[in-house]
């Protein structure tokens, strides 16, 4: 009975604390074979990957047994030999691994409360239905998360493409759902999940040799962020299923010999670019080299990985510390692989490979999330309220309270002398923060084209981010594939725990046009589908340009930004500049004057895309603008034109907190505000954004325009009987 079996337990762990045959929590808890010999005699006719003893330091300490029976051509006695080496091995630390209470991951909820199949359970379970997990492809319905089927023993389908997607298949050949399948396993002991991952890797290995040639590499099986990320996740493969008896010594043979060719792979092809697929490809070669120490090209993984860490936590980020996809989620997950390297570094005594200043160069990119965090963050409540913005290809899902708390303790352990991160690290989840905040000037990230108002670091504070987006060296153009958005001085308000315009976002990484999701993602794309000002609406995608926008260019310039008052342009159009100003008028309410500028002639746009759901704004057409209809905390949106306006007209709107596709987007309410522009005239706007508890109509919101000139702008504003001369000057 269980009370019988926790005696039993109780006596058998006093007994080896007290006798010392136990040195760590792995020996306890997974045992280890301590035999010496595994087979008694030579198995001449088992199936190995002899080419392993090959690419093996047969020198390498604690390698003896091996050696010996592979020169006395005893090649199985010599994989048993090796297989009880890494049962028993204590030559390298892994801190991304913990084989004692492992945490499954559980089925997500939704704001609603409506649970997903998606947990490690699940998708343990349905791989061994040759359902492979592939996060946002599902079949059938989204709530059941199941994966599409890629065939059936024996005959599995790798080139699976049930979308037509361009997404799917990469992410395929990262194989998602095997240390999913590893967790489950060393929790339940349940051999069927170790067979699972031997049958199908086993097939993978076979059905996906290496490209003959670099020409052959495209983005398919050996695309280098596929392999990079197969090498990090099976260095944890092989701990938790080593000590099964499935786990043979055939197995690994075959296992190791796959592995070494990937890493060599890896130093033989460097990704061509500085981006997020290069930083993790020099994390998964020293990852490989430091904790698969045994090979004749360890060390030149590890060189090679080290050599790439070295330079790219200098060439990732801009003299601003954005990272240079100007994506935040790839901005915090570069930062988060150079510290799982400096991490992997220091457990294994290897810190002289890095840079000196390696930690520091990441001090402004760590600063950057710091002022990219809503107020919500501070705030006691759910995990699945969205922290952060989701401009560009960025996703608000992925980034919960627990996770961006997660990076803020490693920003502290990176910076210990930082205040401002004790603070974030502690204020979380309504907790008493330590340390101390930032302060409330408007912040600037001119490199990337970021800016930031803020009236403060509490649940009740207001944030306003704009987005004047820039090309740079990575993101050149603003082809359909690109990380870069054509959003030109579009911006999210977020007031008091609500976020009143949040970005359309991403919704699918497809960028295939014969799909239905590729079509998607252009729409997501599409510049007037954000808050900002087009020339002509686009009513067509326009596929020879690969653009869903007529916006040419993203070249973003800070002209202004102090005590409150920020001014940008961008240059979008040959002929067309849109300027916009912003007044943060007694840290209260909000003014932004939109100017077109140029000698372009027609139907200029004012775009505005409110809140996640359509039930929660009405537009008032007649007024130019807008109101929200919460039991409390709302806003008031007013434009003001000049002689030349048509009309105010609301139109369909979309919001994706996902990249998924299979994850769906919001409905919601939008609208936009006409005017004619003349050539060689400007033409201006004036909105107030006036927030409010409840929405009444008797608001008193005016405006009027001053003195303007090329250089310069003045308006008067008039909120609840209280006037104010607003103006820039450059």
């Amino acid at each position: 009975n269980l009370s019988m079996k926790n005696t039993l337990f109780i006596c058998l762990f006093a007994l080896c604390a007290f006798s010392g045959c136990v040195d760590d929590e792995e020996d306890f808890l997974a045992g280890g074979n301590t035999n010496p010999e595994l087979t008694p005699e030579n198995k001449e006719d088992a199936v190995l990957n002899a080419a392993v003893f090959d690419q093996l330091n047969l020198d390498y300490p604690g390698l003896e047994r091996v050696k010996k029976h592979h020169e006395a051509g005893e090649d199985y006695l010599a994989a048993s030999a090796l297989l009880e080496y890494y049962r028993m091995r204590k030559n390298a630390e892994n801190p991304l691994l913990s084989l004692v209470n492992i945490e499954l991951k559980k089925d997500t909820k939704d704001k609603d409360g409506n649970s997903y199949n998606d947990g490690d359970q699940k998708t343990a379970d349905f791989a061994l239905e040759y359902r492979f997990y592939v996060k946002g492809y599902y079949d059938g319905k989204v709530e059941d998360r199941k994966p599409y089927s890629v065939g059936k023993a024996g005959a599995i389908n790798w080139a699976n493409n049930p979308k037509n997607d361009t997404e799917y298949p990469k992410q395929l050949h990262r194989h998602q759902w095997f240390l999913p399948q590893a967790k489950v396993y060393r929790v339940s002991g349940d051999e069927k999940y170790i067979n699972s991952w031997i049958e199908v890797y086993g097939d993978w290995i076979a059905q996906n040799p290496q490209p003959a040639t670099e020409a052959e590499i495209g983005e398919g099986p050996w695309w280098q962020l596929q392999v990079a990320t197969r090498l990090i996740d099976q260095v944890q493969l092989l701990e938790y299923f080593k000590h099964s008896d499935n786990f043979t010594p055939e197995w690994l043979t075959t296992f190791l010999a796959s592995f070494a060719e990937q890493a060599d792979f890896l130093v033989k092809y460097p990704y061509k670019s500085s981006g997020n697929i290069l930083v993790t490809q020099g994390q998964a070669l020293i990852t490989a080299g430091i904790l698969i120490p045994e090979f004749k090209n360890s060390q030149t993984w590890m060189d090679k990985g080290y050599s790439i860490a070295n330079a790219e936590v200098k060439n990732q980020f801009m003299s601003d510390g954005w990272h240079k996809e100007m994506s935040l989620h790839y901005h915090i997950s570069a930062v988060a692989d150079f510290y799982e390297t400096i991490r992997l570094t220091k457990a294994n005594n290897l810190t002289n490979k890095l840079d000196p200043d390696f930690n520091e160069h990441l001090r402004k990119a760590a600063e950057v999330l710091t002022h990219f965090t809503y107020p919500n963050y501070f705030k006691s409540g759910p995990d699945n309220d969205y922290i952060v913005p989701g401009f560009n290809d960025s996703w608000k899902s992925n980034w919960k309270r627990s996770t961006i708390s997660k990076n803020f303790d490693r920003y502290v352990e990176l910076f210990p002398d930082s205040e401002e991160f004790k603070y974030m690290a502690t204020a979380v989840n309504g907790n008493t923060p330590q340390g101390s905040h930032p302060d409330t000037e408007i912040k600037v990230f001119e490199d990337a084209g970021y800016y930031v108002m803020r009236n403060g670091w509490e649940t009740s504070s207001t944030v306003m981010i704009f987005s004047n987006n820039k090309s740079n060296d990575i993101s050149t153009n603003l082809d359909r594939w690109s990380h870069n958005q054509p959003d030109n001085g579009t911006f999210e308000l977020y007031i008091n725990g609500r976020n009143f315009f949040p970005d359309s976002g991403v919704y699918s990484y497809n960028y295939n046009l014969n799909s239905n999701d590729g079509q998607e993602r252009l729409w997501f794309r599409n510049s007037e589908n954000h808050n900002t000002l087009t020339l002509g609406k686009v009513e067509i995608i326009d596929k020879k340009n690969n653009q869903a926008s007529d916006f040419k260019y993203a070249a973003g310039k800070l002209l202004k930004a102090d005590n409150d008052v920020l001014v940008f342009e961008n240059k979008g159009y040959d002929n067309l500049t849109h300027r916009r100003s912003v007044f943060y008028v007694d840290k209260s309410y909000f003014v932004l004057v939109d100017e077109g500028i140029g000698n372009a002639a027609g139907k200029l746009y004012l775009n505005f895309h409110l809140c996640d759901k359509k039930e929660d704004v009405v537009v008032d057409e007649q007024a130019k603008g807008a109101h929200t209809v919460f039991s409390n905390n709302n806003i008031i949106v007013r434009t003001i034109t000049d002689d030349n306006f048509i009309k105010g007209a609301t139109r369909n709107g979309r919001v994706s907190f996902s990249s998924s596709a299979g994850d769906g987007y919001n409905e919601r309410t939008a609208y936009y505000i006409n005017s004619n522009k003349k050539a060689n005239e400007t033409t201006r706007f004036i909105t107030v954004i006036l927030p409010v508890d409840k929405y009444t109509g008797n608001e008193e919101i005016k405006a009027t325009f001053g003195e303007c000139t090329d250089n310069s702008v003045s308006v008067n504003v008039t909120v609840e009987g209280e006037t104010k001369t607003l103006s820039y000057t450059l």
